[in-house]
């Protein structure tokens, strides 16, 4: 009975935390335990304080009267959660940022892997793939081009991540498919629409590679509107691709982090 920690970079928008609230409690129709959101920043609860929250420590053992100890009778903390990074790249927030805020908080957790590819070499889960489509699914019309947004990172492998999902996307869809970046670093939303048509797509529109709503977001949908995307999908927000993903992600989480 293991809880999880959904664990989000947080947003003044807050279209953004309520949609991480919905997501934990789909998650939680699944989950054998509690789910929790958490925020790396702007909103609460915060990640130490959710994590010493829920910490149990083991049931203290009567030490023997004799020979006395220094560690008798004390107790130790097992891992409190098992902590889901809400995060589609292993940027910043996932190499610095959420190391910080365990060390923080002291107590052993297991981590799970971030939800999009962690390295250039490594494949988009399937899972993901099928989330970006179902939203793809509910706009209406046909297209022959599809512009991946993205919120976008100075991170040069992170940015290599997102490029390999959205050909991964384009070779499931069967159309060509670009990355734009609200951002950070080029290409915009506007250019990826634009490279689609340079290779002869007419009816372009854009997929959002966002868990939420937020400003990032709102700037790469309106680049990538601006340039002539026809329409642009929803972030995957509560998608039940994503919600068995987050499971899986979750049962796959290593040993737990060390302390200190």
């Amino acid at each position: 009975m293991t809880p999880l920690v959904i664990t989000a970079h947080g947003s003044p928008d807050l279209r953004s935390p309520a949609t991480m609230r919905r997501l934990a409690s789909a998650v939680g129709q699944q989950w054998p335990g509690p789910v929790v959101t958490a925020f790396i920043e702007f909103n609460l609860p915060s990640v130490p304080g959710v994590l010493r929250g829920l910490a149990s420590p083991r049931p203290i053992i009567p030490a023997p009267r004799w020979p006395e100890t220094e560690s008798a009778g004390r107790a130790e903390p097992e891992p409190a959660a098992v902590l889901v990074p809400a995060l589609l790249t292993k940027a910043y927030h996932g190499r610095v940022d959420i190391p910080a805020l365990l060390r923080e908080a002291g107590v052993p957790t297991r981590v799970a892997g971030v939800l999009g590819p962690a390295g250039p070499g490594e494949e988009p889960d399937p899972l993901l793939l099928a989330a970006l489509r179902r939203r793809l699914d509910e706009l209406s019309g046909t297209y022959d081009g599809v512009a991946l947004i993205a919120a976008g990172t100075r991170v040069e492998a992170a940015r290599e991540t997102v490029g390999r999902t959205a050909r991964a996307l384009g070779e499931s869809l069967g159309v060509p498919c670009e990355v734009g970046f609200a951002s950070a670093a080029p290409p915009s939303g506007g250019d990826a629409v634009d490279a689609l048509r340079r290779r002869g797509a007419t009816r372009i529109v854009a997929a959002s590679y966002f868990l939420a709503a937020g400003k990032l977001h709102d700037i790469a949908a309106g680049s990538a509107r601006a340039a002539g995307a026809l329409a642009v999908s929803g972030p995957l927000a509560d998608a039940p691709e994503l919600v068995d993903l987050i499971v899986k992600r979750a049962t796959a989480a290593p040993a737990p982090v060390p302390v200190g």
